[in-house]
């Protein structure tokens, strides 16, 4: 039996949370947002979450620093990274660390279905 999957979104910027959050709900999936990398952690819902969708720079913990932390954790969660301030390093070290995607904000919509489709489908989950 196939439940439906659970898309987590984390960034300071509660504008980018609701679009997200919109979009991957009109997808058909569920949406949890979170204002801050800790947020998210301290809440029940990690494992829930079949894909993340993290912000890189936030006040307190980043996107990257949030992956690294469930990678020690030994969480196998994709992760898609969305940023108003694209850096090569940072890119090359997520996507090394299994991210999904690496998108610039203002992001085209449709690039973002793309990542998440691909993270969706590496879980096996689909949405109902």
């Amino acid at each position: 039996m196939s439940e439906r999957a659970v898309i987590s979104i984390v960034d300071d910027d509660e504008s980018v949370r609701a679009a997200v959050g919109s979009l991957v709900r009109s997808l058909g999936y569920e949406a949890l947002t979170f204002a801050s990398a800790e947020a998210f952690l301290s809440s029940p819902c990690v494992d829930e979450t079949t894909c993340l969708i993290s912000d890189v720079q936030m006040p307190g913990m980043d996107g990257d620093e949030l992956q690294r932390q469930l990678v020690i954790e030994g969480r196998n969660l994709p992760m898609i990274f969305i940023t108003a301030f694209p850096e090569e390093r940072i890119r090359q070290r997520v996507e090394a660390a299994g991210a999904f995607g690496f998108l610039s904000k203002p992001f085209n919509s449709q690039n973002l279905i793309s990542c998440l489709d691909a993270a969706i489908a590496s879980r096996g989950d689909r949405a109902t």
